[in-house]
Protein backbone atom coordinates (compact mmCIF):
# COMPACT_ATOMS: atom_id res chain seq x y z
CA UNK A 1 0.00 0.00 0.00
CA UNK A 2 1.20 3.36 -0.23
CA UNK A 3 1.30 4.11 3.40
CA UNK A 4 4.74 2.77 4.57
CA UNK A 5 6.64 4.35 1.23
CA UNK A 6 4.60 7.55 2.50
CA UNK A 7 6.11 7.10 5.44
CA UNK A 8 9.63 6.18 4.74
CA UNK A 9 9.76 9.24 1.88
CA UNK A 10 8.29 12.16 4.35
CA UNK A 11 11.77 11.42 6.53
CA UNK A 12 13.93 10.37 3.83
CA UNK A 13 16.80 12.04 3.95
CA UNK A 14 16.89 14.41 1.36
CA UNK A 15 13.84 13.85 -0.07
CA UNK A 16 11.88 14.41 3.19
CA UNK A 17 12.26 18.31 2.91
CA UNK A 18 10.60 17.79 -0.13
CA UNK A 19 7.41 15.38 0.49
CA UNK A 20 5.28 16.57 3.11
CA UNK A 21 3.85 14.69 5.91
CA UNK A 22 0.61 16.07 5.18
CA UNK A 23 0.47 13.73 2.13
CA UNK A 24 0.50 11.04 4.43
CA UNK A 25 -1.69 11.89 6.52
CA UNK A 26 -4.53 12.40 3.85
CA UNK A 27 -4.24 9.25 2.16
CA UNK A 28 -4.17 8.11 5.78
CA UNK A 29 -7.05 9.57 6.58
CA UNK A 30 -8.85 8.67 3.03
CA UNK A 31 -8.24 5.00 3.59
CA UNK A 32 -9.56 5.02 7.19
CA UNK A 33 -12.75 7.36 5.99
CA UNK A 34 -13.12 5.15 3.19
CA UNK A 35 -12.56 1.84 5.28
CA UNK A 36 -10.39 0.81 2.92
CA UNK A 37 -7.92 -0.01 6.17
CA UNK A 38 -8.38 -0.25 9.91
CA UNK A 39 -6.12 1.58 11.91
CA UNK A 40 -4.99 -1.37 13.14
CA UNK A 41 -3.41 -2.01 9.18
CA UNK A 42 -2.29 1.65 8.72
CA UNK A 43 -0.43 2.12 11.85
CA UNK A 44 2.36 -0.69 11.65
CA UNK A 45 2.67 0.18 8.26
CA UNK A 46 3.66 3.72 9.16
CA UNK A 47 6.09 3.05 12.12
CA UNK A 48 7.86 0.59 9.89
CA UNK A 49 8.04 3.56 7.21
CA UNK A 50 8.72 6.47 10.09
CA UNK A 51 11.84 3.33 11.43
CA UNK A 52 13.40 2.58 8.16
CA UNK A 53 13.87 6.19 6.85
CA UNK A 54 15.42 7.04 10.24
CA UNK A 55 17.66 4.42 10.00
CA UNK A 56 18.75 5.28 6.51
CA UNK A 57 19.44 8.82 7.43
CA UNK A 58 20.96 7.45 10.68
CA UNK A 59 23.64 4.91 8.86
CA UNK A 60 24.19 7.62 5.76
CA UNK A 61 25.10 9.74 8.64
CA UNK A 62 27.65 7.93 9.95
CA UNK A 63 28.97 6.77 6.37
CA UNK A 64 29.47 9.85 5.24
CA UNK A 65 30.34 11.59 8.39
CA UNK A 66 32.91 14.17 7.51
CA UNK A 67 32.22 13.89 3.97
CA UNK A 68 28.85 15.51 4.19
CA UNK A 69 30.54 19.00 6.03
CA UNK A 70 32.56 18.96 2.24
CA UNK A 71 29.46 19.27 0.09
CA UNK A 72 28.52 22.91 -1.17
CA UNK A 73 24.83 22.50 0.65
CA UNK A 74 27.21 22.21 3.62
CA UNK A 75 29.24 24.81 3.71
CA UNK A 76 26.40 27.28 3.22
CA UNK A 77 25.18 26.30 6.10
CA UNK A 78 28.03 25.14 7.85
CA UNK A 79 26.76 27.11 11.08
CA UNK A 80 23.42 25.79 11.29
CA UNK A 81 24.64 22.14 10.50
CA UNK A 82 27.36 22.88 13.87
CA UNK A 83 24.78 23.99 15.54
CA UNK A 84 22.32 20.92 15.65
CA UNK A 85 24.93 18.76 15.55
CA UNK A 86 26.00 20.05 18.78
CA UNK A 87 22.44 20.31 20.19
CA UNK A 88 22.07 16.49 19.53
CA UNK A 89 25.29 16.12 21.00
CA UNK A 90 24.46 18.27 24.36
CA UNK A 91 21.00 17.24 24.51
CA UNK A 92 20.98 13.30 22.41
CA UNK A 93 17.58 11.43 23.32
CA UNK A 94 15.33 14.32 23.75
CA UNK A 95 16.95 16.24 20.00
CA UNK A 96 16.22 12.16 18.69
CA UNK A 97 12.41 11.94 19.86
CA UNK A 98 11.73 16.06 19.34
CA UNK A 99 13.52 15.81 15.36
CA UNK A 100 10.80 13.06 14.69
CA UNK A 101 7.81 15.11 15.91
CA UNK A 102 9.12 18.13 14.02
CA UNK A 103 8.28 17.73 9.81
CA UNK A 104 11.01 20.62 8.97
CA UNK A 105 13.78 18.55 10.78
CA UNK A 106 12.34 14.96 10.55
CA UNK A 107 14.55 14.11 7.61
CA UNK A 108 17.86 15.65 8.78
CA UNK A 109 18.18 14.75 12.65
CA UNK A 110 18.82 11.08 12.44
CA UNK A 111 21.43 11.69 9.36
CA UNK A 112 23.02 14.60 12.33
CA UNK A 113 22.84 11.68 14.89
CA UNK A 114 24.72 9.64 12.62
CA UNK A 115 27.59 12.17 12.10
CA UNK A 116 27.81 13.03 15.60
CA UNK A 117 28.66 9.90 16.51
CA UNK A 118 25.48 8.87 18.64
CA UNK A 119 25.91 5.16 19.47
CA UNK A 120 23.95 3.01 17.19
CA UNK A 121 21.81 1.21 20.51
CA UNK A 122 21.41 4.87 21.59
CA UNK A 123 19.91 5.86 18.24
CA UNK A 124 17.82 2.72 17.73
CA UNK A 125 16.38 2.50 21.55
CA UNK A 126 15.36 6.08 21.24
CA UNK A 127 14.47 5.95 18.10
CA UNK A 128 11.83 3.42 18.18
CA UNK A 129 10.47 5.26 21.22
CA UNK A 130 10.29 8.41 18.85
CA UNK A 131 8.54 6.51 16.22
CA UNK A 132 5.83 5.04 18.63
CA UNK A 133 5.02 8.54 19.93
CA UNK A 134 5.27 10.18 15.92
CA UNK A 135 2.78 6.60 15.19
CA UNK A 136 0.62 7.63 18.19
CA UNK A 137 0.18 11.27 17.18
CA UNK A 138 -0.67 9.43 13.31
CA UNK A 139 -3.59 7.35 15.11
CA UNK A 140 -5.22 10.39 16.92
CA UNK A 141 -4.97 12.71 13.43
CA UNK A 142 -6.40 9.80 11.26
CA UNK A 143 -8.41 8.90 13.72
CA UNK A 144 -10.09 12.24 14.35
CA UNK A 145 -9.93 13.52 11.13
CA UNK A 146 -11.12 10.31 9.17
CA UNK A 147 -14.47 10.47 12.03
CA UNK A 148 -15.35 14.04 10.67
CA UNK A 149 -15.05 12.93 7.25
CA UNK A 150 -19.00 12.16 6.02
CA UNK A 151 -19.77 8.73 4.30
Amino acid sequence: MLILPLAFLEACPGIGLMISGAVLLAVAVFLYSEQVLTLSQILPLAFAGACLSDHLGFYLGRWSGDKLHDTAFAKKRAEQLQKAELFILKHGTGAIVLGRLVPAVRSLVPMLAGISGTSRLKFSLVDLLACTLWTAGLALLVASLGNLVPN
